[in-house]
């Protein structure tokens, strides 16, 4: 593929990380997944994706699965007007993920998003349907412009390896995975195929739905820094290059309190810190998922 005019830009003030066409998208993105399932939280939501555009987390992830679909109806309210500043990705499911499911899927999603294009179009996960049928429909999708890339969701190195080797299947640009301080096995093996190949990792849950934010390590180094222990999660996601976090924020303070994380570095001393008690992983792992 080729990269598309314009699309080496930088969104303000936010690192970004490059896809294998060229295109840079910004390293702190916007998930949704459980937006939309509580019609009171509707205009917060709405919000918090807006405000997230506001301070460059431009890319928003989402899927037909989330909410059954009401969640990008709701992205596509939050970007309406904005349409151009967006890195918009979507996800197909496994079982709609044939050649002639996967282009219904895409025209519902384009629907409910109220566009004419999705940015980056991912299978959410490997189903009983061969890789080369939902290949072949990505191809037929971005010749038709209604997709600019395709990627895949929850693929360990074994299914990589195989992706790599159909016909168009190099031209995968992300693997998005499930990532964070409490589940770090990525790091033995996937995570070093896909970046020795300049395919971008994008973290899925990276502060690990809050279940190890009340950790004494991470704690302490909050409390040294003046962040909390969230804002020092999402900055360890972030401190690799090729890794894009996609943490989802429900009001517009939680977004604010996002972006400031993306700026945080953490120091040697403290990524020490947290590998003694977040340990690496030193064999294979089977592929975490939510």
């Amino acid at each position: 593929m080729t990269a598309a005019a314009g699309d080496t830009a930088d969104p303000p003030d936010l690192r970004t990380v490059r896809l294998p066409s060229g295109k840079r998208v910004p390293a702190l993105g916007q998930g949704t997944w459980h937006m939309a399932e509580n019609p009171r939280r509707r205009r917060a939501e709405i919000e918090s994706l807006r405000m997230g555009l506001d301070l460059g987390c431009t890319l928003i992830d989402t899927a037909e699965m989330y909410a059954d679909g009401r969640a990008e109806l709701l992205v596509g309210e939050a970007i309406e007007g904005r349409r151009e500043e967006v890195v918009l990705v979507t996800k197909v499911l496994p079982s709609h993920a044939s050649r002639r499911g996967t282009i219904a899927a895409c025209e519902a999603s384009l629907a409910r998003l109220g566009t004419d294009r999705i940015d980056l179009y991912l299978l959410h996960w490997r189903g009983s349907v061969p890789l080369e049928d939902t290949v072949d429909a990505f191809t037929r999708l971005s010749d038709a412009g209604k997709i600019r890339y395709w990627g895949v969701s929850n693929f360990d190195v074994d299914d990589m390896i195989e992706l790599a080797g159909l016909a168009g299947g190099d031209d995968v640009a992300t693997d998005q995975v499930l990532y964070n301080l409490e589940r770090r096995g990525i790091e033995f093996d996937l995570m070093p195929w896909c970046l020795a190949r300049r395919i971008p990792v994008m973290a899925y849950s990276p502060m690990g739905q809050g279940r190890h934010l009340g950790h004494p390590a991470l704690r302490t180094v909050a409390a040294r820094r003046g962040v909390t222990p969230a804002q020092v999660a999402l900055a360890w996601v972030l401190r690799s290059d090729g890794v894009i976090a996609i943490p989802k924020a429900g009001s517009a303070a939680h977004v604010r309190e996002n972006r400031v994380a993306a700026d945080l570095h953490l120091t040697e001393d403290e990524l020490t810190l947290l590998d003694r008690v977040f340990a690496p992983p030193r064999a294979k792992q089977q592929l975490a998922i939510l």
